[in-house]
């Protein structure tokens, strides 16, 4: 096939029908009309000979195909976007979207200062901030669904780049007046304490477990639930949960709930955040980067 006969345009809504699954999400990514971006997948079927997307339950099922084609479509359209853009990026006048993914903790003590400084800095850029814990993190920052991610530990593969953020300790929380509050917290009571385990973070607490069992001690998890409820959950019960300090002052800020030093010395959690390496050096990306960076410094 003779790529001066080809139409490239093609292409974006190849991609943007695969990100999607649905022909009518895609149109409205492009700016198209259902029955255009219908007419240009069409016209792309009859020019690769391969119905690359049937229907299903799920949406637009790619066909064997077009799981071949999605990689190195992907990255050509990526590179010849980083291609197009300005060299500069300036952010007073910039128009541009950015999507980021934010677990628990960045989303409780980041998310806020960032999206002010962002917006005080360029106006016109707009965030779309999404929870970690529901998305394929590695996989959206291989496609460029996602531009940074904020999360517990640096991404697998060596194609990412990472930079840890805030570094924290991890603390008991429990309602005001429990028990276990009235002085320091022993080890004994904290192990037969009912425990809540936060459903919704991605935080290796495994260490609290292995320090118990080196001690001829173990915890019961009563309850697992997002942190969203825990607050409600802490005060209504004799629960114990385990959290970032930074993560329970600011549940403490919210509800009636106290603070204590594990009885046991406390692994250090990290807030990183992960992009892809290829985008180590684009201006608007490089921007965005420092803008977390400042943030996590004023923590």
């Amino acid at each position: 096939m003779k790529l001066n006969s080809f139409d490239l345009n093609l292409l974006l809504v190849f991609d943007a029908v695969l990100r999607k699954g649905s022909v009518t999400k895609a149109a409205q990514e492009l700016g198209l009309s259902q029955p255009a971006t219908s007419h240009a997948l069409n016209r792309l079927r009859g020019r690769l000979k391969d119905r690359l997307f049937v229907r299903s339950a799920e949406g637009m099922m790619p066909t064997p195909r077009a799981e071949q084609l999605a990689e190195p479509v992907r990255r050509a359209l990526m590179d010849l976007q980083r291609t197009l853009d300005p060299e500069d990026f300036v952010p007073e006048t910039a128009e541009r979207r950015f999507t980021v993914a934010a677990n628990n903790g960045a989303a409780i003590v980041l998310v806020g200062t960032i999206a002010g400084d962002s917006r005080a800095a360029a106006p016109n850029v707009r965030l779309a901030v999404r929870p970690s814990g529901t998305l394929d993190v590695p996989g959206m920052l291989d496609r460029g669904d996602l531009d940074i991610a904020i999360v517990g530990r640096p991404a697998p593969g060596a194609r990412f780049s990472s930079q840890v953020l805030v570094e924290d300790p991890c603390v008991a929380v429990m309602r005001r007046g429990h028990p276990l509050a009235q002085g320091r917290l022993e080890l004994a009571a904290f192990a037969a304490a009912p425990h809540l385990r936060i459903s919704s973070s991605d935080q290796d607490l495994s260490f609290v477990d292995g320090e118990l069992l080196a001690r001829g001690l173990r915890r019961t998890v009563m309850l697992e639930a997002p942190y969203l409820s825990a607050g409600a959950i802490l005060t209504q019960s004799d629960m114990v949960a385990i959290m970032e300090r930074r993560v329970a002052e600011a549940l403490r800020r919210a509800y009636p709930v106290e603070l204590a030093p594990l009885p046991i010395p406390s692994a250090i959690l990290r807030c990183v955040m992960v992009w892809h390496s290829r985008f180590d050096d684009h201006p608007a990306h490089r921007w965005l980067r420092n803008m977390i960076i400042a943030a996590a410094a004023t923590l």
